[in-house]
């Protein structure tokens, strides 16, 4: 990867759905300090679009089994071969599982982690015992019924209008803060892709997969949370489980009155927590 002792730098890897310019507030301000880069996973953005392979399929050329390791993995080769130099990775969503995922890969050449609203991925099978008593019956048709390329493919073209898109962010975004017609096509477009259907599909059908509190049992670099006080799908309360329960994680903070995505709905709070964040540690480095 080069020169360890050469400048560090960021990459911002994003949620489920979204792309690079979910970071519109976040790049420009964070690479007034260190070269900040984003990324658009495999299956979003402008990122290929290849077709969903599910665990049990057969291998094809054109299909690939996307989950953690996948992403996992692209961000790693992104972070050798594009950025080499030593990396601090900050994920949104299923992007902090992939930023874990990725800083095991990367080893000594991944200085930190910054997950905000991190995915707790309640319906991995490895959480059942977490969930009602009554979704171990429905369990069985819901993974028969998803994995059909039929099922998942219209209801993915049912959520990707604008309309819907909207009503989502209304959820994620309790405030109402930066929800805009420019919001809602930056994430609309890359929908109408034609393997747009693909990711969603192998997406819903990862029942078993990594999850975010196995990956930090395993890191001995800082992790640090960001949550937004009024998460509707990532408790707060679980987050703080983590940080008082995981050895890794330094510090958790929580932005008032914001939901899934505070890096976008309250993006001055949140970059100061990361230029804080980055020149402390920077500076511990250099005492060290």
């Amino acid at each position: 990867m080069g020169d360890t002792n050469a400048e560090e730098a960021v990459l911002l890897i994003h949620g489920f759905g979204a792309n690079t310019n979910h970071w519109r507030f976040n790049q420009p301000v964070l690479s007034e300090l260190l070269p900040t880069y984003a990324i658009d996973l495999l299956g979003f953005g402008r990122s290929d679009q290849p077709r969903a392979r599910l665990k049990d399929e057969p291998v094809s050329a054109d299909a690939v089994h996307y989950g953690f390791d996948l992403w996992g993995q692209q961000v790693a080769d992104f972070c050798r071969e594009v950025i080499n130099r030593p990396v601090r990775l900050v994920g949104n969503s299923i992007g902090g599982v992939v930023a874990l995922r990725a800083a095991q890969l990367l080893g000594e050449h991944c200085l930190g982690v910054v997950l905000i609203d991190c995915a707790q991925r309640l319906m991995d099978d490895k959480q059942l015992a977490k969930q009602p008593a009554w979704m171990a019956w429905i369990r069985p048709l819901l993974k028969t019924m998803v994995r059909q390329r039929w099922l998942s493919t219209a209801l993915f073209r049912n959520a990707a209008r604008p309309s819907v898109i909207l009503s989502v962010l209304k959820q994620a975004y309790p405030s109402g803060a930066n929800i805009e017609n420019g919001l809602v096509e930056l994430l609309f477009q890359p929908t109408q892709r034609d393997g747009a259907a693909e990711a969603f599909r192998g997406f819903i059908n990862l029942f078993d997969d990594h999850l975010a509190p196995q990956l930090m049992e395993e890191l001995t670099i800082p992790v640090d949370l960001i949550w937004g006080e009024k998460d509707p799908w990532e408790p707060l309360q679980e987050a703080q489980r983590w940080a008082n329960s995981i050895q890794c994680i330094d510090s958790i903070n929580v932005i008032a009155s914001a939901g899934h995505c505070p890096h976008d709905e309250r993006p001055s709070v949140v970059n100061q927590i990361l230029i804080d964040r980055i020149k402390s540690v920077r500076t511990e480095a250099n005492i060290c």
